[in-house]
């Protein structure tokens, strides 16, 4: 991967939505090598995909929660079904394995305190295997990567 690659990356993930004749202008191409470059970006694995970054609040999902979890057992069965379900939870919008205390991340985004007491209560205290459970609100988003 070249600078022009790079850039083309950073111009790409500030605006997706940009058209091809700007992204090359705006990395110093032509408009045909920018897009096959891009294609090969794209074929490569390293674009994965576009997205619209959606405003939370406006959603009904403006309250958001980072969890931690430790779960008791740590058995490859335990584990993946833990996994499994909380990924499947649609109030989980990010979802890590950690290295070091505590043995998830969760980002949870629901309506409100209700909702997420509610999630607590009915879907997060009731797994199995579940050891620890701290939450922390989100006062203010100051950066976050899109």
């Amino acid at each position: 991967m070249d600078a022009i690659d790079k850039a083309i990356i950073e111009q790409l993930g500030a605006d997706g939505r940009m058209s091809n004749t700007e992204l090359a202008a705006r990395v110093g191409l032509t408009p045909a090598p920018c897009l096959r470059r891009v294609q090969r970006l794209e074929a490569d694995g390293v674009i994965t995909g576009y997205r619209a970054i959606i405003d939370p609040a406006r959603t009904g999902r403006g309250f958001e929660v980072i969890v931690n979890a430790d779960i008791a057992a740590m058995d490859r069965a335990t584990v993946d079904r833990f996994e499994r379900t909380v990924a499947a939870f649609d109030e989980v919008v990010e979802f890590r394995r950690m290295f070091g205390l505590r043995d998830y991340f969760i980002r949870v985004a629901v309506a409100d305190q209700d909702a997420f007491e509610q999630f607590l209560v009915t879907k997060m205290f009731s797994l199995p295997g579940i050891a620890k459970i701290d939450s922390h609100l989100t006062m203010k988003v100051l950066k976050e990567r899109t």
